[in-house]
């Protein structure tokens, strides 16, 4: 299990400014014929970017790969046909690109983008926006409530976690 040393808190805002960022770096390498969002987690950027780009035919493959905290083993629960010409791909991040790996080789020929990139995985991806260390855990809004934040520096020592 790896160890992650940053957090990364993503609020709505910010996903939704990121997003829309993807889109607008993506709207000249179309036209996109369709959209494949990878859920979970590529579902809210997916649709920011079928919005932004005026794509009518969106699909999904569905891949099960992490807890809350771990990446685990990876399932392919549904897949979609065809080589990808014309298809864009859209996940909300690449990590070590196990996932990555798996939806290209199902449509090796659709173009894979990501709201955010680790190294490990960037290579596998075509466009991306923020790229973030490896030992750094992103928590998305969907898995965020709110709740009391410590200080950093609390009674003159400073937090490790």
């Amino acid at each position: 299990m790896a160890t992650f040393e940053k957090n990364f808190p993503v609020s709505w805002e910010q996903l939704h400014r990121d997003a829309r960022a993807l889109a607008w770096r993506l709207a000249d390498k179309g036209p996109w014929q369709s959209l494949v969002a990878i859920t979970r987690g590529g579902l809210v950027p997916a649709a920011i970017v079928a919005r932004e780009l005026e794509i009518h035919l969106v699909d999904t493959v569905c891949v099960s790969s992490y807890d809350h905290k771990a990446q685990g083993s990876l399932q392919i629960l549904k897949g979609v046909l065809g080589t990808g010409e014309g298809v864009l791909i859209v996940d909300d991040l690449v990590d070590t690109g196990r996932t990555a790996r798996v939806v290209r080789e199902m449509l090796p020929k659709a173009h894979l983008a990501t709201v955010y990139a680790k190294p490990a995985g960037r290579p596998l991806v075509d466009t991306f926006i923020t790229e973030v260390s490896q030992d750094t855990w992103i928590h998305f809004p969907w898995d965020l409530e709110l709740s009391y934040a410590q200080p950093i520096v609390s009674n003159g020592e400073r937090r490790t976690d």
